[in-house]
């Protein structure tokens, strides 16, 4: 974990006070900055309709049966597809988007200082029209979105004067994954994002999904939300990716949000048939969305406890979230001086 001395900048009472705090002040100018509208969302939904999110494919999503009913359902991984699908039935139009407060159960996740069974996250989801798909529109979208973590950041200072400044740039930096591995092809993935946050502190990578120029992704992405196949440039493909920031205490690349421009019926066929997935388009939201009824759109997850994470500059996630850890962490985290809720 820490490779130096550490000890919180607030105590467990303040720290409750700025967690509270910083979700009131951050989704409430997300939602003016974006033009967004707070919608109910589900925590589970039924197996059988393709709306859980699949993530990269591989976790495993929590079921249990509803006996009165007699069917399985499934808690959320994401609420990827079933924004889209709100968007529609609820009657929004271009320019106008909702979002909503997801939680999930993810019991494949492997923890760290980082990564909890739990994920507390806002999912949010806007209508664009077709020439809106494009490159220079993601980067306006990813802006306003930096706008509101660096007033957000300044307001927590403020509030809590103990808390040191953090380093944040006045303009986020925007590099393609391909670009990272032509400058760094022997490192890792998670190694060419340290590098590139170490350098510019505020990156927002483009294009997570379709193979680099070593035959890899950057990372999985799952088929049917994010474009990431899409050609924007010669050799490079991706209308989605993460903004990362450095984080002082973890000495690296840390992300705080995964979004980007959503598949349309075209893009969805193809990435579909790059994963060997094209049986999902019986599903009933891909059905839907093949055949035109949901809306192109825009959206991406903002992890709540990641932002507090960040803003208080706290070293484990287990500081601003309670949930459950191997029983050597915890005893390592109480030795570095690192508090558990």
């Amino acid at each position: 974990m820490l490779e130096r001395e550490y000890k919180p900048y607030l105590g467990l009472r303040e720290t409750e006070q700025a967690i509270r705090f910083i979700k009131t002040y951050f989704q409430e100018n997300l939602s003016s900055g974006l033009n967004l509208s707070r919608v109910s969302a589900p925590l589970f939904v039924r197996d059988d309709t393709g709306v859980n999110d699949n993530l990269t494919g591989v976790e495993q999503p929590v079921g249990f049966t509803v006996k009165d009913i007699g069917c399985r359902a499934e808690i959320v991984q994401s609420l990827a597809k079933w924004k889209r699908m709100a968007l529609a039935d609820y009657g929004f139009i271009r320019g106008e988007g909702l979002y909503t407060d997801m939680n999930a159960i993810r019991p494949d996740e492997k923890l760290d200082e980082l990564h909890s069974i739990y994920v507390d996250q806002w999912d949010w989801e806007r209508i664009i029209g077709g020439e809106d798909r494009n490159l220079d529109f993601l980067r306006d979208v990813v802006t306003s979105i930096y706008r509101v973590i660096r007033a957000t950041a300044a307001a927590v200072r403020e509030k809590f004067p103990a808390l040191p400044n953090l380093e944040l740039p006045e303009e986020i930096r925007f590099v393609h994954s391909e670009d990272l591995v032509a400058r760094y092809p022997e490192m890792r993935r998670s190694e060419r994002e340290d590098a590139v946050c170490a350098e510019h502190k505020a990156v927002f990578l483009i294009g997570i999904g379709s193979e680099l120029a070593d035959g890899k992704p950057h990372d999985d992405r799952a088929a049917d939300y994010d474009d990431w196949c899409t050609e924007t440039s010669p050799g490079k493909r991706g209308l989605n990716g993460d903004i990362l920031v450095w984080h002082p205490q973890l000495g690296g690349a840390f992300e705080l949000s995964s979004m980007g421009i959503r598949v349309s019926p075209q893009s969805l066929e193809r990435q579909l048939e790059i994963k060997g997935e094209s049986h999902k388009s019986e599903l009933p939201f891909h059905r839907r969305l093949l055949s035109g009824e949901l809306p192109l759109s825009i959206g991406g997850g903002i992890g709540q406890s990641r932002l507090c994470m960040f803003f208080l500059q706290k070293a484990h996630i287990g500081e601003v979230q309670s949930s459950i850890w191997p029983e050597e962490m915890i005893k390592e985290c109480r030795r570095q001086g690192v508090i558990l809720l």
